[in-house]
């Protein structure tokens, strides 16, 4: 087990759904019941009657034979989509729950992050629960003091650290909260959507102190949805999908397994019955599809080649402003571009009810090789809302079809890059006869 910061073995978590909760029951009443069970259990032999059946509860598994190790030092993802296990597994590891099944090893003090305000007393004030947290991760009073000023500071509550968090908004809270795991130095930080809250400003800020945690060899567990962060952060990530470990790999890999492991991510995505259709009574998307240049379906795009992302929509009430677009992704889930809707024709205008195809050319030598994802929406204008948004809607990939694109200029290798634009260059031999002697 040396060199071994975390260990899971086979871990899995069963829950019963559907069964009536009992209501809480005093300590007394616990007592009477246990004494006078065998009596009427004797009572029910003579009189015949049985026990009542425990009523029927179905079970669930959210982790079930998940296995993997952790190097002291290292920065792991966990990634998944919602139910996929990944909170559970945390909690687990946290200590808050017990397994069913397997075991977990961990060799270290743990600082967890899971929900925010987790490990607060909502009657302390901020400074106490300061010094609370710090003695639960065994550190000394003058260790705390010697942490305090930042966590406070980087918190930006300076204001409020002697009033009580349940006074918090929660903004404060996530704050302090962050501030507190991540500052404490516990030998192992577990963090479970901390940058699902908060500006972008703040997020931004926990980004930074993450990776600056990860850089001074402390051992990270990071859940998130947000794939960029992930990529950043980690450089290994695990994939959960129905409670079992689908994949554990590099983070750009697993983030790309998990953009890709929608089985309605395609070049085309159709939805045939309008009242299941993404959109609501002013709008409702009917289809989005990439073609190429020939009009034809397009799952390939050759890196040269233009070709178009194609969105049929349906204007359900009319008099409205509205405005189409599109969002673009790398396999890392990295955000390449965004285009608004640039047609004059419509701009400006209230359209009429009725059927529309809006479509987006784009130009070849732009994008370099792999998955693209495409998000796409529409959105109300004047007053501002969005009338549907379906992430990921479709993906596609690009390819090098003859290795010769004028964008290498020559070079054999592969190019790196979230695009792979073609430039203009332009290359003089200088006519100073110093210059050419040099």
């Amino acid at each position: 087990m040396s060199g071994i910061a975390i260990r899971v073995d086979n871990i899995g978590k069963k829950y019963r759904i559907g069964h009536v909760e009992q209501n809480y029951r005093t300590l007394m009443e616990t007592v009477k019941d246990s004494f006078y069970a065998p009596f009427k259990n004797l009572s029910n032999l003579f009189t015949g009657k049985r026990a009542p059946k425990s009523e029927h509860a179905d079970e669930i598994w959210a982790l079930k034979n998940v296995s993997f190790e952790v190097s002291p030092g290292e920065v792991m993802g966990i990634i998944g989509r919602n139910g996929a296990g990944k909170s559970t597994l945390l909690k687990i590891l946290s200590r808050i729950t017990e397994p069913t099944s397997g075991y977990g090893e961990i060799r270290g003090r743990v600082g967890s992050l899971l929900e925010v305000g987790t490990g607060f007393h909502a009657e302390l004030t901020g400074r106490e629960n300061i010094y609370l947290n710090g003695a639960i991760l065994g550190m000394s009073r003058n260790d705390i003091r010697r942490q305090f000023d930042e966590m406070v500071s980087f918190a930006e509550v300076e204001k409020f650290i002697d009033t009580p968090v349940k006074r918090y908004s929660s903004g404060m809270y996530l704050r302090l909260a962050f501030a507190v795991a991540a500052h404490l130095e516990p030998e192992i930080l577990i963090v479970d959507e901390v940058l699902a809250v908060g500006d972008a400003r703040f997020q931004k800020k926990c980004l930074n102190k993450m990776e600056e945690v990860g850089h001074n060899g402390r051992t990270v567990l990071f859940v998130s949805h947000n794939m960029p962060a992930v990529t950043r952060l980690c450089n290994r990530a695990i994939l959960l999908e129905g409670g079992n470990l689908k994949m554990d790999g590099p983070a750009h890999k697993a983030v790309g397994a998990y953009l890709n492991s929608d089985n309605n991510n395609s070049a085309v995505h159709e939805w045939f019955e309008p009242a299941k259709a993404p959109g609501n009574d002013i709008a409702r998307l009917r289809a989005i599809r990439v073609r190429s240049s020939e009009g034809k379906i397009a799952e390939i795009v050759n890196i040269t080649e233009p070709f178009a992302i194609e969105m049929e929509y349906d204007i359900l009430q009319p008099g409205c402003l509205l405005m189409p677009w599109h969002h673009f992704f790398n396999e890392e889930g990295v955000r390449l571009f965004e285009s608004h809707d640039t047609d004059e024709t419509w701009q400006a205008r209230e359209r009429p009810a009725g059927r529309y195809v809006s479509t987006i050319w784009i130009y070849g030598n732009l994008l370099t090789e792999g998955i693209i994802y495409v998000s796409s929406g529409l959105t109300r204008l004047r007053p501002t809302k969005r009338m549907f948004h379906e992430r990921y809607a479709i993906s596609f990939q690009v390819v090098d079809q003859d290795n010769n694109s004028p964008t290498k200029g020559g070079w054999e290798g592969a190019m790196e890059g979230a695009v792979r634009p073609f430039f203009r260059w332009t290359t003089k031999l200088g006519q100073n006869t110093d210059m050419l002697a040099v």
